[in-house]
């Protein structure tokens, strides 16, 4: 595969309110999220986007509030990545990795914040996309990719991306419907917290990982 060229960031001459310049409400979110399903359910896995209950313990779990760059891996049609902006620090970065063609064109017309930066890519290339952006080592990194449903190689190539990835000390947070995420995870990073959100259509667990200093 082909790495994508990295797009331009959005610029703005001050920090907007994202939660303004989410072009979109939730029956349209809604109708994106369904149609990204039917077209690969592999990828999107969910048929509707994450609950305000989720977005909200995401937040939490990952301390959002405290990181200064924050990645996203498969923020589809954006609920989480507003929820995050939300939350950011007026300093802080966020770099959203979108696999998707539709969901990336709904984001970049969607999401108009400075701390904003978009690519259309594999989160098996987070180190370059860092690179290429001159992005430190992320505080946060949040996933809702469906590890259970991708190749085995691909999922365990993203984890240690992942973990190669995130500076010592900080934290992935992954949010799934199976447990499969683990599996490929826990020999990077270690045994994670594992919580369940019920109040989210499906319920899913939400696995917390921090990396080991040194």
């Amino acid at each position: 595969m082909n790495e994508p060229t990295a797009d331009q960031p959005l610029h703005q001459s001050s920090l907007p309110n994202p939660a303004r310049n989410l072009n979109t409400g939730p029956l349209r979110d809604s109708i994106e999220f369904l149609r990204g399903f039917v077209r690969n359910p592999a990828q999107v896995g969910s048929i509707v986007p994450s609950s305000r209950h989720l977005e909200q313990r995401l937040v939490r779990s990952a301390r959002i509030g405290e990181a200064r760059t924050v990645v996203e891996l498969g923020p589809g049609t954006g609920g989480t990545t507003a929820a995050f902006l939300r939350a950011m620090a007026p300093s802080a970065q966020l770099l959203a990795i979108e696999l998707d063609g539709s969901f990336h064109r709904h984001l970049s017309t969607s999401i108009r914040d400075a701390r904003f930066q978009l690519e259309l890519g594999s989160a098996l290339y987070l180190a370059q996309y860092l690179s290429a952006r001159r992005l430190p080592a992320p505080d946060a990194i949040v996933s809702g990719i469906p590890f259970s449903t991708m190749p085995p190689d691909v999922s365990d190539g993203v984890a240690a991306a992942i973990a190669q990835a995130l500076r010592p000390g900080g934290r992935f947070v992954a949010y799934q419907v199976r447990a499969h995420v683990a599996d490929f995870v826990s020999p990077y990073l270690g045994e994670p917290e594992k919580s369940w959100e019920v109040l989210n259509v499906p319920p899913v667990r939400v696995f917390t990982w921090v990396k080991p200093e040194g």
